[in-house]
C-alpha cells in the first residue's frame, strides 16, 4: 500500500491527520485575528523584558534600591559638622549684617533694630571700602601668582635632583608650612628689621624701614605670604608630576623639547585638575589674608595706607565696634569669593575639563 500526499508536496509528507505531526509553528507569530494585538517592532524573539514600573519605562529603580543614599550616609556626619562649624556662623554673619548692633546694643543699653540694606547702603558709599577693596584684589592675585610660580618650579625642580637634596628641599618646606602665621611674621620683621635686621645689613641699606612705604610694605607681606604657602602647592604638584607616566616625558625630551616647553604643553595640561585645586586654595586663602598685614604693618599701616578687607573688617568691628559694619564686609567678603571661584569653574567646564 502507497502513501497518498497532497498534491504539491514533497513525496513521502504524511498528510495531516494521518499520524504524522504537521509542520512547525514559525517562531515569530503573527497576531491573532480579532485580538487587535500587533507584533512589536524591531524586538528580537526571546528577548526577556524588564519589569513594568508605574512610569512605563523597564527596569528602572529608586536611588534608594540602587545605593545611591550609601554615599550621603557616610558623609552625614562630616555634613553635621560642616553644618555646626561653617553653616550656622555664616547664617549668624549675615543676620547681624542686617541689624542695627553696635556695642549700646551688645551691652543691651538700646534694643536691636532691622535696618535691611542700609548697612551694605552705608557700606559702598564710604570711598575707604572700594580703595581697600581694589588693595584687596591686586594683593590677593600677585600672592597667587607669585605662590603658584614658586611652588610649580621647586615642584618641578624636586624631580630633577637626587634624594638627599630633595629631602632637604621637602623638609625645609614642610618647614614653613608648619610655622604659625604669627611667628612666621615676627621672624620676618626681625629679619627686615632697620636697626637689628641682617638683610638690611647685607644689602647695605643702612636703617631702611621696609613697613613705612605702602608699597615696600606689601611686597614685604607678599613675601611672607608666598613663604608659608609655597609648600602647599610643591607637594601637591609634585605628587602630580610623579603620577605622569615616564614614557611621556623621555618622548617629549627626545623630540628635543625644553624643559618650559615640557612643562607648557605635557605637564601643565595633564596636571590641569590639580592646578585646579591649588589655583582656588590659594585664591580663598590670599583673599583673606589677615594675620600677616595685621602683624607685620602693625594693624593695616601707617594711616591704613596697607589695610585689606579682613583688617578692614576688623577694625570696623572690634576697634570701632560696629559690628554689623565689619558682618556686612564679610558677606561681601564670602560672596565675591563664591563668585571667583564658580567663574573659574564654569570656564573650565567650557573648556571641557572634568572636575
Amino acid at each position: 500500500m502507497t502513501n497518498r500526499s497532497l498534491p504539491g508536496s514533497a513525496p513521502g509528507a504524511a498528510a495531516p491527520g494521518a499520524g504524522a505531526p504537521g509542520p512547525a509553528p514559525s517562531p515569530v507569530a503573527g497576531p491573532r485575528p480579532g485580538t487587535g494585538a500587533e507584533p512589536a517592532k524591531n524586538a528580537p524573539s526571546g528577548t526577556p523584558r524588564g519589569p513594568r514600573t508605574g512610569r512605563g519605562k523597564p527596569g528602572r529603580t529608586s536611588p534608594l534600591a540602587r545605593g545611591g543614599w550609601t554615599p550621603w550616609l557616610y558623609l552625614a556626619p562630616a555634613l553635621v559638622v560642616i553644618g555646626g562649624l561653617l553653616v550656622y556662623p555664616v547664617y549668624q554673619l549675615g543676620l547681624i549684617s542686617f541689624l542695627e548692633y553696635t556695642q549700646a546694643q551688645v551691652s543691651g543699653g538700646e534694643p536691636t533694630t532691622f535696618q535691611g540694606f542700609g548697612n551694605y547702603a552705608a557700606l559702598f558709599r564710604d570711598e575707604q571700602f572700594w580703595q581697600v577693596l581694589l588693595a584687596t584684589v591686586v594683593f590677593a592675585a600677585a600672592c597667587v601668582v607669585s605662590t603658584l610660580a614658586v611652588g610649580c618650579a621647586l615642584a618641578v625642580l624636586l624631580t630633577r635632583v637626587r634624594a638627599v637634596p630633595r629631602l632637604a628641599l621637602m623638609l625645609a618646606a614642610l618647614g614653613a608650612w608648619a610655622t604659625p602665621a604669627v611667628t612666621g611674621s615676627t621672624v620676618w620683621l626681625l629679619l627686615f628689621d632697620p636697626d637689628f635686621g641682617p638683610v638690611n645689613r647685607v644689602l647695605g641699606l643702612g636703617d631702611h624701614s621696609w613697613t613705612y612705604d605702602r608699597f615696600s610694605a606689601f611686597a614685604l607681606v607678599l613675601l611672607e605670604v608666598v613663604w608659608c604657602s609655597f609648600p602647599f602647592v610643591m607637594v601637591t604638584v609634585y605628587a602630580g608630576i610623579r603620577a605622569v607616566p615616564s614614557e611621556v616625558l623621555e618622548a617629549a625630551s627626545l623630540d628635543g623639547a625644553s624643559q618650559w616647553r615640557i612643562w607648557r604643553s605635557v605637564l601643565a595640561p595633564m596636571l590641569r585638575p590639580i592646578l585646579v585645586v591649588v589655583t582656588i586654595q590659594s585664591v580663598i586663602w590670599d583673599f583673606k589674608v589677615f594675620t600677616q598685614i595685621y602683624v607685620m604693618t602693625n594693624g593695616g599701616g601707617i594711616a591704613g595706607q596697607n589695610l585689606v578687607l579682613n583688617v578692614y573688617a576688623y577694625q570696623k568691628a572690634f576697634a570701632s565696634s560696629q559690628y554689623s559694619l565689619g558682618s556686612a564686609i564679610g558677606v561681601v567678603m564670602l560672596l565675591i569669593l563664591l563668585a571667583v571661584t564658580l567663574v573659574y569653574l564654569r570656564l573650565l567646564r567650557k573648556q571641557g575639563e572634568e572636575l
